[in-house]
């Protein structure tokens, strides 16, 4: 039985038996572009704003390096203006946002990394309710917890201290990060450790001379998680710190706006410095996961 042409190009088109055909290509390709272009437009307005003088907000102009763009609002973000007396804190708020969430990263990997291995490796009374307590936890809405957070740090004496602040971060990202490292540790077989043992390594041997080093993506990845995470936290970093010496930049940044007026293009041009760092380190994160987890810890 015979197929005329029109039949023959319909069923090369939609069927072909070696890849997408051209129209689920096309469809693909477009879905992607609109989406990317959904994803992009917003950054590329708030880089524009940043360009504009006079802290032009809305405009008719859909131009994104606007008419008469300047660099005055990275200036006076990063170095303050001298004519108007006004001091800049951007390098400040920089350093204590680094200072705090590195340490509450480094803390949290160090606590989830032991707990969870305790976790996949031992059976002990209270270990299913341990995990769901872990959880349960998740499920809070984060606004909820800033009242006992407030109460806890405040009879440590910790108001105002990047160490109240840290301790804020770490009781909220250790058991996403325990959940996190226990399902790959669930990953690593434990034939590995049983064949240690036998040869006379302690548990804390076969921890840090094994377990550590096959699990250092799901460790880099608990790391950028939980550095993220507290890198643009508001609400929490609100209610801790009080004093302007102390703020991190979500605080910061907020004293751009006053009570009447909003100062858009300084707004804009901190938001732009801010992300281009952690956008670099995120970037070279992803890179050097992906590569990591290309790899297999057995071979055979």
């Amino acid at each position: 039985m015979t197929t005329n042409p029109i039949s023959r190009f319909f069923r090369w088109f939609f069927y072909r038996s070696r890849g997408d055909s051209p129209f689920k290509t096309i469809l693909i390709h477009a879905t992607l572009i609109i989406a990317c272009v959904i994803a992009v437009y917003p950054v590329l307005r708030v880089v524009t704003i940043s360009l504009r003088p006079n802290d032009t907000l809305l405009t008719t102009d859909l131009r994104i390096i606007p008419e008469n763009a300047t660099l005055d609002n990275y200036r006076e973000v990063l170095f303050g203006d001298p004519e108007k007396n006004r001091q800049s804190d951007f390098f400040l708020w920089i350093w204590n946002s680094v200072s705090v969430v590195a340490v509450t990263s480094v803390i949290s990997v160090i606590l989830a990394a032991i707990s969870a291995y305790a976790f996949s490796r031992f059976r002990f009374p209270g270990r299913s309710a341990g995990l769901i307590f872990l959880l349960t936890t998740q499920m809070i809405p984060a606004g909820m917890l800033l009242l006992p957070l407030f109460i806890m740090i405040a009879k440590l004496k910790m108001i105002n201290t990047p160490l109240g602040l840290i301790i804020a971060y770490a009781v909220t990202s250790v058991p996403l990060t325990i959940w996190t490292l226990k399902g790959y540790y669930d990953t690593i077989p434990v034939d590995l450790e049983e064949a240690a043992l036998i040869d006379g390594a302690s548990r804390l041997t076969v921890f840090t001379k094994i377990i550590l080093p096959l699990s250092t993506p799901a460790l880099a990845i608990a790391f950028l998680f939980s550095f993220m995470g507290g890198w643009s936290e508001y609400l929490v970093a609100r209610v801790v710190l009080q004093k302007n010496e102390m703020f991190t930049w979500p605080l910061g940044i907020f004293t751009f706006a006053q009570q009447f007026t909003v100062s858009w293009g300084q707004f804009a041009a901190a938001s732009v410095l801010i992300a281009i760092p952690i956008m670099a380190l995120f970037l070279y994160s992803s890179k050097w996961l992906i590569s990591g987890l290309t790899l297999g810890s057995v071979k055979g």
